[in-house]
């Protein structure tokens, strides 16, 4: 995995939290009501402040599908850090990645998979959305278990290491899909992604 990927996604999801600030002048915030001067020549107070619009039910769905991605995504940024940026192997380093993939990765990575399984949005769209993102990080969970196979032994098996990375680019496309639907259906909902 190219750490720039990985940043990607941990700015996706730092860029999704920051959807939630409300628009609008702060300045005005400050002064919420106005005075209107009537026929009659006296003052009258008028209230102005705006009340926060009540999300739609399909806004709900998304704000909680969001926090409960939040949630499963400590597994996944746990999972890249292991393999700090990516993973080039050689035949000096093929122990040291295999216990980083064994011990730390895969575990992480697997509990962010089963996390995104749990994760039921109510919306269809949303579903389908939400359907490339488990598809293609089980396909790098996939092949990060093909990985550790490949460097197992005392000799890196070049050929499982290319099927390896024949599926972590399988899913690597699915997730980029994903984030394409999943920003496309945010600003739909008004959210600027």
């Amino acid at each position: 995995m190219k750490k720039s990927w990985v940043l990607s996604i941990i700015m996706s999801f730092v860029l999704l939290g920051g959807v939630f600030a409300p628009a609008g002048s702060y300045a005005a915030a400050a002064d919420d009501s106005t005075t209107t001067y009537s026929e009659d020549e006296y003052y009258e107070e008028v209230d102005t402040s705006e009340q926060e619009p009540i999300p739609t039910v399909e806004e709900e769905d998304f704000l909680n599908y969001l926090d409960q991605l939040d949630s499963a995504s400590v597994y996944e940024e746990k999972a890249f850090n292991a393999l700090g940026g990516g993973f080039y192997i050689t035949s000096s380093n093929r122990k040291s990645v295999f216990l980083k993939l064994t011990n730390t990765a895969i575990p992480n990575y697997t509990k962010y998979v089963s996390k995104l399984k749990l994760i039921k949005p109510q919306n269809a769209e949303l579903q389908k959305i939400h359907a490339n993102l488990i598809k293609g990080s089980y396909a790098q969970l996939e092949g990060f278990q093909l990985a550790k196979k490949a460097v197992s032994k005392t000799t890196v098996n070049s050929a499982v290491l290319k099927q390896a990375n024949a599926k972590i680019d399988t899913g690597k496309k699915s997730i980029e899909k994903y984030h394409k639907e999943i920003s496309a259906y945010a600003n739909k909902l008004g959210y600027d992604f």
